[in-house]
């Protein structure tokens, strides 16, 4: 760091992104991307878009807001969805927009939310998760400030229902409750119809896990309109030409492919399953998930071995060295091949045990 960096930021701890390694033919299930490539109707359309880069993109979003509408009803309008560069940008934003009365999030979720808080200036406190691994929402309910939560969560996988999320609205209707929704294709339960009744929930999405566009970085709010308006107000003080043009695009081209993507999740939530019995056969114990991915953890093995033998073996998943987290290592769910091939290999490391 140098000598002119704000004090306030000499303790920042940033958030550590998962390993993008440039090593061929390695199976890559440590970052929760999905394993199919984007649709090719928005393939297409982002090439067609590329033509035209010389020129800046809508800063309104203003097609792509109509059609996410459209795509996912509940009564939805454009001018209740936000969008941003992946959902952290939403996130970041909000964070900045909500600081005043603080945060509270569970202490093992989503790794960006304390840095964001403490970016922001804002007070935060880290409620323990139960010993199941399940969200503590009462606890979470007692607090005064903005409520952050995944749902699912990450790094477990696990969710909370709609009505316990009416619950966490009800308990405060003066303060914001922010829902986390990045995996929620995968079996989660959206709450996105709620924000006609809560006028104090910010949901957040992304095409990143489900819509097979990571690299993209294309992420929304859906919220009421006056909360838009709050980060909108925010966007266009910062950087009114978010989304480049190619990614819109692609956005719009996803949008139009909807089977193609209800194709990938039905998949991926197959081979979720298939490797989680598969994984129980071997010993391990795995927490139940409604993500693209599998939290697991071996009673005669930690967490770190098992990723350092799959790592030697060409297979790489996340660790999280942590308490609470060192036992277990997240899985994302590939291809039926790959996931077959990680069996393969735990399989020989259990023999060893």
């Amino acid at each position: 760091m140098s000598r002119f960096l704000d004090s306030r930021y000499h303790s920042l701890v940033p958030y550590t992104p998962g390993e993008q390694p440039k090593i061929l033919n390695l199976i890559k299930l440590n970052t929760n991307e999905s394993p199919f490539p984007p649709s090719e109707k928005a393939v297409r359309a982002a090439e067609e878009e590329i033509k035209r880069m010389n020129l800046y993109p809508d800063p309104e979003c203003r097609a792509l807001r109509e059609k996410y509408a459209e795509v996912l009803g509940e009564g939805i309008t454009a001018e209740e969805i936000f969008v941003g560069n992946g959902s952290d940008e939403v996130l970041y934003l909000a964070f900045n927009a909500y600081k005043e009365k603080g945060f509270a999030f569970p202490d093992i979720t989503y790794g960006f939310y304390p840095v964001y808080a403490e970016i922001s200036g804002g007070e935060f406190s880290e409620i323990p998760i139960k010993s199941d691994y399940s969200i503590d929402l009462n606890k979470l309910a007692a607090t005064k400030g903005t409520v952050v939560i995944a749902n699912p969560n990450a790094p477990t996988g696990m969710t909370v229902t709609k009505e316990e999320i009416i619950a966490l609205l009800n308990s405060d209707r003066n303060r914001i409750v922010i829902v986390d929704e990045a995996y929620v294709d995968f079996g989660g339960e959206s709450c996105v119809g709620l924000i006609k009744e809560y006028d104090n929930l910010l949901v957040t999405q992304t095409f990143s896990k489900s819509r097979s566009l990571a690299g993209a970085r294309l992420g929304f709010g859906i919220a009421n309109k006056n909360i838009i308006a709050d980060l909108n107000l925010l966007k266009y003080s910062v950087n009114p030409y978010n989304i480049n043009r190619a990614t819109l695009a692609l956005g719009l081209g996803v949008l139009s492919d909807e089977e193609y993507t209800k194709k990938n999740c039905r998949a991926i939530m197959e081979n979720r399953e298939h490797t989680k019995r598969e994984l129980e056969k071997l010993g391990f114990f795995v927490l139940p998930s409604k993500s693209n991915f599998l939290f697991a953890s071996h009673p005669k093995c930690g967490g770190e071995r098992v990723y350092s033998h799959l790592r030697q073996k060409g297979i790489l998943v996340r660790y999280f060295d942590k308490d609470r987290l060192r036992g277990f290592v997240r899985i994302t769910i590939g291809t039926k091949v790959q996931m077959n091939k990680l069996i393969n290999e735990l399989t020989m490391l259990t023999e060893e045990l």
